[in-house]
């Protein structure tokens, strides 16, 4: 008997607004652990949060509606959502 994993979801999103200086990736990387999604999350130049994040659909799902809103110093305007790839274990802050 085999048993098969469900697919994985794997996106990229790029989170628009008040969303550094505000413990947005720190908070998000617990928030990943806590629902088992795995990526990375960086601040990027243009004053954006840029994370890929992969696991199962629902925490996937999960992860992205927390983006939304992020912690609660932070004010996010807009979120852009984009398929990914890749492959990841654990979840890290980089850059």
């Amino acid at each position: 008997m085999t048993t098969h994993a469900m697919p994985k979801k794997t996106l990229r999103l790029v989170i628009h607004g008040r969303v550094q200086g505000v413990f947005f990736r720190d908070s998000m990387k617990s928030e990943a652990q806590k629902l088992n999604v795995s990526g990375w999350v960086r601040n990027r130049n243009d004053g954006t949060v840029e994370a890929a994040v992969q696991g199962e659909p629902s925490a996937v799902d999960a992860i992205v509606r927390w983006a939304h809103h992020g912690p609660q110093q932070a004010r996010v305007e807009m979120v852009d959502i984009a398929p990914d790839s890749g492959s990841y274990t654990g979840f890290e802050v980089i850059g």
